[in-house]
């Protein structure tokens, strides 16, 4: 696919294999996000239900220390989006991760790659959806029931596909309005809460006395609240000026997340007691009831907390359609999700598909009764782990083509790169080894369940290349376009 900076739009040639199977050109994707909109996308993306729950899961599994777990969390989420900020600038094409993936390493870890990354879209947003129904109990308590919250979580699921049929500018503009209505009330809930502290709050500092204390516990519990710094990169075809907007947004939107997570998270445990924060079912609530007084703050948290699960909601259904988009264009993914409507710019059956399969899969909690919590906690930590498999391997593309491919990384000082991206590599890993034997198996054989896929794909190249009489033309990763413009 070539790209050129500066431009509206961008065609995919109908010569492009796998790219729509018809002759003709290909539906445009409009350039419609700016830094504002990325940036929120980014944000928007982090800040959900993750953060309103952690802080009494950290009190309940290490205490106060959990602290330097975000601080170390922190600084791995800040190296990654140093790393996506990097491969954005150089290679700004629809797909993030996966286009860095195939360009360094070929076709099959370029598939895992996007495979991995969908399966964590759709199946983060079954998890994201059943969170909504449980803030909404606050104010119905029926919402709680199995069966009303799965139906609740369908119906949000489906308004929220709805809206990004309209195309990405509508879900750009609730994305922006939803991230500010959440980030706002948090970050003054932190600050705010500075001033309530009480200095035996923070004694026993720990609950542990392994090697670490507690802090890696703590700091693989705030990973999936990060899950998301790479946003912008995936719809980069959509994002106006790609190789400054794409950076900019994810280096801004990581770090002012991390600033919201760390001191909200200092004055929770400065203004309760470790003990009764490990019991809270709404920390922030708590929190805001200790400043504000009477029990007031905790409906208005309830509304943040909803307003915050709406909009990270939105965001990954975005991200669902476009996560498959460019392995489909080349052929390595199913054709039809390579389809971007004409007259919107939004890749509809990659979006209805995905909504599909999340329908299907709080279907199954409906028929099995599982709890809102259980379900959540299973889910997100699948879905966290098939995050971090594009993430071990963009962190290895970048390590690679620095001195691969050095002309898309003109003015960039390759040993500080290299040494960033080595950094955010082993980080990856660690956390991977860190979430324990039986959810990486699990995550693991959703990997193998792509393989079928896989070889089916590759047997349809090769079918329509004896046909056509021409060799096959997968098997080596295609020429990506770099941020200047030009083929490499």
């Amino acid at each position: 696919m070539a790209t050129t900076q500066g431009l509206d739009t961008i065609e995919t040639p109908a010569s492009a294999p796998g790219a729509n199977g018809s002759p003709g050109p290909q539906p445009k994707l409009k350039r419609e996000l700016g830094l504002w909109t990325a940036t929120a996308l980014v944000i928007g993306n982090m800040i959900g239900s993750g953060i309103f729950l952690l802080p009494a899961s950290l009190a309940a599994t290490a205490g106060p220390i959990s602290i330097l777990g975000w601080v170390f969390t922190g600084v791995g989420a800040m190296l990654l989006a140093l790393v996506f900020a990097r491969m954005g600038r150089a290679y700004p094409k629809t797909g993030g991760p996966y286009v860095y993936a195939r360009k360094a390493f070929g076709d099959f870890v370029g598939f895992w790659t996007a495979w991995s990354y969908w399966l964590n879209a759709w199946v983060g947003n079954a998890a994201i959806a059943i969170a909504f129904a449980g803030y909404l109990a606050v104010f119905w308590p029926n919402a709680s029931t199995y069966w009303i919250a799965t139906l609740i979580a369908i119906g949000l699921v489906w308004v929220l596909t709805f809206v990004n049929l309209m195309g990405v500018r509508a879900a750009g503009r609730i994305q922006l309005v939803t991230t500010i209505l959440k980030f706002v009330p948090l970050l003054v809930i932190g600050v705010v809460g500075l001033f309530f502290m009480h200095g035996s709050n923070f004694h026993p500092f720990t609950l542990t006395h392994g090697f670490d204390w507690g802090i890696s516990s703590a700091a693989l519990l705030t990973l999936w609240a990060f899950i998301g710094l790479e946003s912008s990169t995936i719809p980069a075809e959509e994002v106006k000026d790609p190789g400054k907007t794409i950076p900019r947004s994810t280096i801004i939107g990581t770090g002012a997340t991390t600033i919201v997570y760390l001191i909200s998270t200092i004055a929770l445990f400065g203004m309760i007691a470790t003990p009764a924060l490990a019991k809270s079912t709404s920390p922030f609530a708590d929190g805001a009831n200790v400043i504000f007084g009477g029990t007031a703050g905790g409906k208005v948290i309830a509304v943040v907390a909803m307003v915050a699960i709406f909009g990270v909601l939105n965001g990954w259904i975005l991200l669902q359609g476009r996560a498959p988009l460019g392995a489909a264009q080349d052929g390595l993914f199913p054709k039809k999700f390579a389809e971007v409507d004409g007259k919107r710019g939004t890749p509809v059956f990659g979006i209805v598909a995905s909504s599909v399969l999340i329908t299907i899969l709080l279907a199954l909690n409906f028929s099995q009764k599982t709890s809102v919590v259980n379900l959540f906690t299973d889910v997100i930590i699948i879905a966290t782990l098939t995050a971090l498999i594009p993430y071990v391997f963009s962190a290895a593309a970048q390590i690679y083509l620095l001195f691969a491919d050095r002309a898309s990384f003109s003015g960039a000082n390759l040993t500080r790169s290299a040494v960033i991206a080595f950094l955010a590599l082993a980080y990856s890993c660690w956390a991977i080894w860190g979430a324990g034997y039986k959810p990486v198996a699990e995550g693991f054989m959703l990997l193998l369940a792509g393989i079928p896929i896989y070889i089916w794909l590759k047997w349809e190249s090769f079918r329509d290349a004896a046909a056509s009489g021409s060799p096959a033309t997968h098997g080596a990763a295609a020429p990506v376009n770099g941020g200047n413009g030009a083929a490499h």
